[in-house]
């Protein structure tokens, strides 16, 4: 019985949602503050109700069931138990079945669907199948959240990612094209820099793109970014609170970032003033520091998602597991692991820390709702091991982006662990000149010294780590001008690799 009435249920609820999603002026009212816990139970419901759809309509996902032995979760009082339905994964089921059998019916639609793949930096690429419904109605919330960030004055948006087969691509062109003019222009400076000057300096600019793109774009242009309203939007990977503030000291308006993944859907979560000055307050407060983040290294990034759209959970060791809740999908995904590192928490239970701390409320932007927040630390599996420490990504980006001097000097980074004969691991990071510029390589071992040491401030585990070395000749910099060695294989139209 209460099987069928949760389906019930979720059908109203979904019948209501979708009253609101048809006019601009009533969307609002799904992030209204004051009904997180009507949220959270309906996360739990559309969840399970995806969860069923899923299982009597998708082959391969019905199979996946069936080779896990799994049927229907148990219920606490009227909620689904959902962490008991196995995870899923890339590996454990993408792989294992054919688009097809992972499509609603076992059929791939002969017309109304778009397939992307992911950028394959991990591995070899994946092909993702996307309907019009489950388009639109991203296209819906991206329009949303864009005006809720600049506001309704018409707005020029420049789609610098990848324009090729990956989601980031022309899927964002056509969710923007319905309120925005828009150049799809790709990773191309000398065509954005055109483009600023052919249309002047009387338009509200959105550029987006990847971090690394968008930076060097900037380092590297003669335009005066003071002149324009520019502002960006990041995606793809993190960005350091560094790169932000450096990118505003060059005359950009405003920046933010949005997280999304081909895996499942391209804006599940994004940034807003609120969240910014969460991360730069956890950054300047230790102490608040300690309490919120899970992991050491550098700043996760901050975002608010909203749970009846997204039902998130962390594992037991602490990796993003999402179902799509937004029923229409074509190919579902449930209890999806993206192998993402990240944990959820409650508005309540930060204000809550807030308080004991002593910091005051003030001390943030006042969140305009009080949808969760979702701190995202970057790929679990992007990290190098040494002597018991996770090195990621993320660190040498902010260990980069804390110093002027290196900012305006690398382009880009990777690292990798090395092992001798005898069996000694060594740290080698391999850091990449800008275009012209150079490192001084007589000055190397003063500066590995500086390196490493800035490194200790930002991962404490490192800190711990380099007190085991039985020689400082473990930690090796490489230097290397603009696209030479490791760094000649870069694509500029794809996320950056950053372990060798």
């Amino acid at each position: 019985m209460r099987h069928f009435m949760i389906l019930i249920y979720a059908r109203l609820i979904e019948n209501f949602r979708h009253l609101l999603l048809k006019y601009e002026s009533t969307i609002k009212f799904l992030y209204l503050p004051g009904i997180m816990p009507f949220r959270s139970f309906n996360a739990k419901i559309r969840a399970y109700s995806e969860f069923i759809h899923a299982r009597n309509s998708v082959p391969g996902y019905r199979e996946f069931l069936r080779n896990h032995g799994f049927g229907i979760p148990s219920f606490s009082g009227l909620v689904p138990n959902i962490a008991e339905i196995p995870i899923t994964d890339k590996n454990s089921y993408v792989k294992l079945f054919t688009m097809k059998d992972r499509c609603v019916g076992g059929e791939v639609p002969s017309r109304g669907v778009v397939i992307d793949e992911s950028s394959g930096s991990s591995g070899q690429a994946t092909n993702w199948i996307r309907s019009n419904h489950e388009r639109e109605t991203n296209a819906q919330f991206i329009k949303f959240g864009i005006k809720k960030l600049f506001g309704e004055e018409p707005l020029f948006i420049l789609n610098a990612f990848a324009l090729g087969p990956w989601a980031t691509g022309m899927n964002i062109s056509m969710s923007c094209v319905d309120f925005a003019t828009v150049k799809s222009i790709g990773p191309d400076r000398a065509k954005i820099e055109n483009t600023l000057r052919n249309f002047g300096t009387d338009h509200k600019y959105v550029i987006m793109g990847y971090p690394p793109f968008l930076k060097s774009m900037v380092d590297h242009s003669d335009i005066v970014w003071s002149q324009y309203d520019v502002s960006f939007i990041f995606g793809g990977e993190s960005m350091s609170e560094g790169m932000r503030d450096y990118l505003l000291s060059k005359g950009i308006k405003k920046i933010y970032s949005s997280f999304g993944a081909s895996d499942l859907e391209l804006n599940i979560a994004a940034e807003n003033d609120f969240t910014i000055s969460l991360r730069r307050l956890i950054r300047s407060n230790p102490l608040l520091a300690k309490e919120m983040l899970q992991f050491p290294g550098a700043l996760p990034m901050v975002f608010q998602y909203n749970p009846s759209d997204f039902f998130i959970e962390s594992t037991t060791d602490g990796e993003l597991v999402i179902t799509l809740c937004r029923p229409g999908y074509i190919a579902p995904k449930i209890r999806y692991n993206i192998h993402d590192r990240g944990h959820t928490m409650d508005i309540e239970k930060l204000f809550e820390i807030m308080d004991s701390l002593g910091i005051s409320r003030d001390s943030i932007e006042t969140p305009a709702t009080d949808l969760p927040l979702l701190l995202h630390y970057g790929r679990a599996d992007m990290t190098v091991s040494f002597f018991g420490s996770n090195i990621s990504p993320n660190d040498i980006q902010e260990l980069i982006c804390s110093d002027e001097n290196l900012m305006n000097r690398i382009h880009s980074f990777c690292m990798k662990i090395d092992e001798d004969q005898n069996g000694t691991k060594n740290l080698h990071v391999m850091l990449e000149c800008m275009f012209e510029q150079t490192i001084d390589l007589e000055l190397e071992p003063t500066f590995k010294d500086y390196f490493f040491d800035k490194l200790t401030l930002i991962n404490q585990d490192f800190r711990e780590a380099k007190r085991m070395m039985s020689s400082s000749d473990q930690l090796i910099i490489s230097i290397l001008g603009y696209g030479k060695g490791h760094f000649a294989e870069n694509d500029i139209r794809i996320k950056s690799k950053y372990i060798a």
